[in-house]
This record gives C-alpha cells, structure tokens and sequence, in this order.
C-alpha cells in the first residue's frame, strides 16, 4: 500500500523482534498522511513518499511490542529500513489480564453486545441512539418522537445508562415525547455498547429493568464527520497529539422537530429547538519510563444540553370508532405550553494499575438540571357521530352531537435537580483462574420541585375539575453504595462461574438493601458452540423523587424500595449459515416483584400511587438472531413474548396487566446493498408491538380494564456513498434519503377521555406522526 504521488521516495520497511523473528499484523501510522498499514507474514511493508517531503514519522505498533516511534530522514530513492521492537517485558501477564477480563465480559451471559456503526446507519426520526435499543427482544418503544424505552414489563425511570463508567440522566419533567430532545449518547463518539435486559453482574447499580454500558472511543488519529438534513444537524471532530498521550473527540448536535411536528393530529405552531454539545477528553499520565501502556488514564467527559419547546396548538381533528361506528372530535385550541431545560454533565475517571494484578479507578461526576414547564390550553371540543354511507369528507360530516363542553388545562412547574457521586473501582487479578472485583461509593442528591397544575372540563354546564396539584417538594438525600464479586474460569474456559453482591443504602428511607446475585457459563464440547446460561439475583432500586408524589400530587415520604428476585436462563448458537457466522440466542425469564410503586402512563409521563402496596410478576422469553444475512452486513431479528401482572392491595381487582405488559414484541435492523455498487445502500429498521393496556383516570375498577391498539413502524434509509480522492481532505460524502413511517400508520401514544350526553366515556386516541420524507448530506473526514 502506498501514496501515490509522481515523484516519490520508498520506505521498505521490515520489523522484527530483537530476537529476529518477523512481526506479523504490526500496525504501521503515518501521522503525515493519516494512513495506517499493516506488516504483512514476513513483517515487511512497503510506503511511497512524495518527493519532496525530506523526512517522515513513524508509528509502530503491536499487542506483544512495546510502541515504537520512528523519525526517518531520507537518504535516497529507496530505504531498506529495519525496526526492531522490543517484547513488553509483562507481556504475558497482560495477556493473561486481557483474557481473564474478557472471560469475565463473556460469561455476562445476559449482555448484548452491538455494533457501534449500526447506530449511526440505523434510520430514525432524529438518529437517536436509543432507537436501536427497540430492536432488541424484550425492549419496547412505542414513541418515535421519545428516547425512552422499557425493558421486560418495566417502566422507563428503571434503567442505568453508563458512559465509560460514569452514570448519566435524563430529563425529568418532559411529558410527551414532542417536548424532548435527544438521548445523552452521541452516536458518533460511541466504540462499544453492552446491553442487559436483566441479570446484571453486582458491579453494575441498583435499577429494576436494565443496564446500557457505553464506552466512548479514545481516536487514535485525527477524523471527522458532519451532517445536516431537514430534522437538524451535527458535527463531530476527534484526534490525538503526535505522541498519543492525549487525544479528544468532540461533537455538538442540533435537532430541530418542527416539519415532523407539523404531521401530528395537533395542527398548529411548533418551535422545538434542541441543541447539545459534548466533550471526551483522555490523558494518558503513564510515565516514559514504565512498561505499561495507559498504567495511569484519566478521561474527561462534559456535556451541555439545552431545550427550548414551545407551541401554539389551534386546532386537532380525530376520527375513530369501530367496523359499525365511527366518531369525529374537533377541538379549537386557545394558549401556549412551554419546556425549557439545561443540563450540565461531567465526571472524570482516573484508573491506575498499581502492578500487573492490580487496577484501581476513582470516578467523579456530577449533574445539574434546571427545568420549567409553562402551559395554559382551552380546547372547545364538539364529539358526534360520523356519516358512514357517505363516499365523500364522510369524516366532515356530523350526523348526531354526542358532546360538546371546554377543557383548560393550566401549569407552572419548575424543578432543579444536582447529583454528585464519587465511587472506587478494584480489579485484582489472582491468577489466570481467578479475578475478585471490589468497588465502594457515595452519591448525594438534591432535588427541589415546585408544582402548580389544575384543570376542568366544562360539559353541558358542568364542571369537572380533572387535576389540582400546588406543593413544593424538597429532597435532600445520600446513598453510600458497594459490591464484590467473584469471578472463577477453569483453564478451557468450559465452566465459568460469577458470584457476588451489592449494598445500597439511603438515608433518606433509613434503609439498607442487599442484592445477592450469581451467574453460570457452561459450554459443552458440541459440535456447534454452544454456552448454556443460567443467573440469579435480586435487583431493587430506591426510590426516586417523582416515586413520593402520588396522582392528586400529594407528597407521602414514606415510600420505600421496589424489589425484585430475578430468574434467567438461556443458550447462545454459534451457527454458520450460507458459509456466513450467526448468534441464535434465546433467553426465559422470570422476575418475583413486591413492595411495588404502582403508576399510570401518560405518553411519557408517569403518575405513582407514592405508596408500596402491590405486588407482582414477570415472565416471558427473548428470541434474536444476528449475522451476515447479506455478506459483509450486520442485521439482527428479534422476538419478545411478555406477561407482567400486579395485585394492589385492598383494590378487590386481584391480579392484573401492569401498564407495561406489552404481550408481543417484535424488531429488526436490516441492511443490504447492490452486489455490483456497494455505495448504494438500503436499510430497514422494523417495529411492532401489541396494545398497552389502558382505562379511564383514576378509576380503580377499570384500571387497565382495555387493550390499545398495536404499534407497528418501518424506517427506512436510502444511502448513496461518494468516495472522494485520496488528494482531498475529505474521505467521502453520502447523501441518504430516509423515509419515516413508510406505512403511513396511524399509531396511538395515549387516550382522552369524554363522557358523551348518554353518559358513556368514550376514548380518544392522541396519534403520533405519520409519513415523512427526510434529506440528509453527510460527510466523513
């Protein structure tokens, strides 16, 4: 490989051990050029300079060598250079520490692990990176305008998100899913992503539902990317200092909803404006002298978001109803609503390995929120039947007024939230059999909300009040948190074993929590590998503020932990199919819940009873298969079957649907492309799910009483790839048609109800956006 110039000089390179055997797969980087290549089996490479550059630097490095960098003067037209690497003189025990710990990251039989630039490919409303978590089995998101998701019959405000180990929030007062921004991850700064729906190792937290692990990647050379379309933009830049000790990846995002906005059923004025900026800085603070590579680290992330909604609804049009009748309600709206929120995020993780057995981190980090809801709406509605033997604007044409009345609805909620945490993180190695895992913390929180909300409907001259909330709630509290665990592999690595436990208290509750948990990897010696999988634990999560603030917005301090008992076991296929690798992995499941928080759903927004007085289950089976279905490509297929159910005590219901008990759940990320033009490119991202169950506000005898209607969407994203030569700063441009909701359908994110002149309530879909053809100009660096 080289670069092709007219007049040139040649570097003809050959690199050795010092005891003179050749060095295979060495990677060679050429910081003058940015290019990178590798020794081929004789460990020789060949690289053409242009003529006029007198001198050249040289990278080199290998996993079993210490780095090497080279300053090569030129001395003629062709150099028969040798480089001579020297062994790292704790090479095997690096080995042995990198196998041991990826032992440990194997067995977590429970994990997910997903490819970084599916994120990036995947087409979505706002490329949101939580949109390929949907895909995956048992994980569901039926909001494409929200980054939220739940994971096997859980609620949103049950998942740990962790970014190079540092826990990152979301925002709290958002509640429906056209008032938010984008998810914490920038897709473009991502490297590795673990996923677990449940049964998670103790060194991870203390949530009900599930973990996401990121780890955001650390550039080894200057690279780039920026796009912009007609929902917004980005730009991303990354690079390293010329002797890799500290390198850098930034990136701000722009998401602009107003077009996408502007297909709701709402008609009206809409100024959504989200704008996000993130840093990820890494310093490597090893000395010169030591043997190890990134023997002291630290990395550095920052973050700012900022969101500014605002919209002026006028009017809404909905038609639904049955094969034998159908019913349209027109609202005329009057008012504004408002969501304005900045979000501050650091924290700073400095590891160190104090030998070769032994590594220590110290992570730091803090959040500060300050949000404002505003909203003050009259919507004048008129109900009636619709004439259905009518071929033309049958749904303009009102038969029989089964309602007409007024409902306001008024909000001023401020809330201002910092979290700070400080935590310690221990990895020793033993020996190649054995790996302990020690870590201990503390977080402290204080959360400060002031709300004011009313509203009533106004039906032939009776007035309703609906909602009547004015309290402020001030929350002060620390949790002193650990683990340890245990981690055992056999030399075949046939059995492995992980055994370990977690501490949580908080004082605010005055209560302690311990979380046992355990897992087990067996592979037989089939001829298809196989790992058999089966773990064990408890999972609670402490209560968060929103968790002592009932439906009437009355504040109950005594709330206390959600617990949980979970039960899992699977087996991972290692197949090959059309001479192409595969993963078949099926999981079933079971989780035993008590001293529940029961709650309500409201597009994104969640109401609790602010009181421990249920108790539950779940259960159900996983399915995905992923591979090369086309060469070359990753896709992946999913299936969720689910079945949630909860008792609430002194209810008379006995046991029923939680409002998370989505009974099917189906996903997938599909990628192909011309066998003859690679650069055209098509991709599909698929989702279906069965109806929510739902009933009337505040109505304990028909609590999730219905089903809704089932969510099913296609995304689908056109790509066409323009390499640019190797003379020009930038590598290719791509430009990318995505088309949103290619079905058109006509999905249902909630429900308003009216009672009509007979006294039957009847319910009112709210639908999300229909079809939408998006533009995108993207370039790579």
């Amino acid at each position: 490989m080289g670069h092709s110039l007219a007049a040139q000089w040649t570097i003809n390179g050959r690199i050795t051990s010092q005891e003179g055997k050749p060095i295979t797969q060495a990677e060679i980087f050429f910081p003058d050029f940015n290019k990178t290549i590798n020794s081929d089996d004789y460990g020789v490479f060949n690289f053409n300079i242009n003529d006029s550059i007198d001198r050249i630097k040289i990278i080199i490095t290998h996993i079993a060598y210490q780095r090497n960098d080279f300053l090569i003067v030129k001395k003629n037209s062709s150099q028969d250079i040798k480089f001579v690497l020297v062994s790292r003189e704790i090479l095997m025990e690096k080995i042995e520490i990198s196998e041991t710990i990826e032992k440990s990251q194997e067995m977590d039989q429970n994990q997910i692990k997903l490819n970084a630039k599916s994120v990036l490919v995947m087409p979505s409303a706002f490329g949101d990176f939580s949109k390929v978590l949907s895909t995956l089995p048992g994980v569901s998101s039926n909001n494409e305008l929200s980054s939220t998701y739940s994971v096997r019959g859980g609620n949103f405000q049950e998942n740990l998100v962790y970014v190079n180990g540092i826990q990152v929030y979301r925002p709290f007062l958002a509640n429906t899913g056209r008032q938010e921004g984008l998810s914490f991850i920038n897709p473009d700064f991502v490297k590795d992503i673990s996923f677990y729906a449940g049964g998670w190792q103790p060194k991870y937290g203390d949530k009900l539902s599930s973990s996401l692990n990121i780890e955001y990647k650390e550039p080894d050379r200057f690279e780039g990317s920026a796009s912009v379309g007609l929902l917004g933009g980005k730009i991303y830049l990354g690079g390293s200092s010329d002797n890799q000790r500290s390198k850098f990846a930034i990136g701000v995002r722009h998401k602009d909803a107003r077009y996408l906005l502007n297909t709701l059923e709402v008609s009206g004025q809409y100024f959504p404006k989200y704008t996000d900026m993130q840093g990820f800085l890494t310093f490597d603070l090893t000395k010169k002298s030591s043997s190890l590579i990134n023997k002291t680290k630290l990395n550095w992330l920052l973050s700012y978001g900022q969101n500014r909604y605002q919209t002026i609804p006028i009017s809404q049009s909905a038609v639904f109803g049955s094969v034998t009748q159908n019913y349209r309600l027109q609202t005329d709206f009057m008012g504004n609503e408002s969501l304005d929120y900045d979000t501050y995020q650091t924290g700073l993780n400095l590891s160190h390995r104090i030998n070769d057995r032994l590594k220590t981190s110290l992570i730091a980090s803090t959040v500060s929120t300050q949000e404002k809801e505003n909203f003050e709406v009259e919507g004048a509605y008129r109900l009636c039947d619709v004439d259905q033997k009518s071929q033309v604007n049958f749904s303009d044409k009102c038969i029989v007024t089964r309602a007409i009345g007024t409902h306001f609805d008024y909000g001023r909620n401020a809330l201002n939230v910092h979290i700070s945490t400080i935590e310690n993180r221990n990895e020793w190695l033993v020996n190649s059999n054995n790996l302990f895992e020690f870590g201990f913390g503390m977080s402290h929180q204080n959360i400060a909300d002031d709300m004011h909300e009313y509203g009533f409907i106004d039906s032939a001259d009776y007035v309703t009040t609906t909602t009547y909330i004015q309290n402020k709630f001030s929350m002060s509290s620390n949790n002193y948190f650990g683990y340890l665990q245990y981690s055992f592999f056999d030399q075949d690595s046939s059995h492995i074993f992980n055994i370990g436990s977690r501490y949580n208290y908080m004082n605010w509750t005055d209560q302690l929590l311990l979380s046992p948990r355990a897992q087990y990897q067996y592979r037989p010696s089939w001829s298809v590998p196989t790992r058999i999988n089966f773990s064990m634990g408890f999972y609670h999560q402490h209560p968060q503020y929103r968790e002592f603030r009932n439906r009437e917005g009355m504040i109950n301090k005594g709330v206390t932990a959600q617990k949980s008992l979970q039960i899992i076991t699977g087996i991972d296929q290692f197949l090959t199919l059309w001479g192409r690798p595969f993963i078949f992995t099926t999981q079933a499941y079971y989780k035993h819940l008590w001293d529940l928080n029961p709650y309500e759903i409201d597009n994104v927004r969640i109401r609790y009873y602010a009181d421990n007085i249920a108790k539950g289950h779940a259960s159900g089976l996983d399915i995905r298969i992923n591979g090369e279905f086309i060469s070359g490509t990753q896709s992946w297929f999913s299936l969720g079957l689910l079945k949630t159910m909860e008792d609430i005590e002194n209810d008379e219901n006995g046991y029923e649907r939680r409002p998370s008990d989505q009974r099917i759940t189906m996903g997938a990320f599909f990628e192909d492309h011309l066998p003859k033009d690679p650069s055209l490119r098509v991709y599909f991202n698929l989702n279906f799910g069965s109806g929510y169950p739902f009933g009337p506000p505040n109505n304990s005898v028909y609590r999730n009483a219905f089903s809704g209607d089932e969510y099913y969407r296609i995304d689908m994203g056109l790509t066409k790839i323009l390499p640019m030569s190797n003379s020009f700063f930038v590598e290719n441009i791509i430009f990318r048609l995505e088309i949103l909701n290619v079905l058109e359908a006509d999905n249902t994110i909630s429900y308003q109800w009216i009672e009509d002149v007979n006294g039957n309530n009847l319910a009112i879909p709210n639908s999300l956006s229909a079809r939408y053809f998006n533009l995108k100009i993207m370039c790579n660096l």
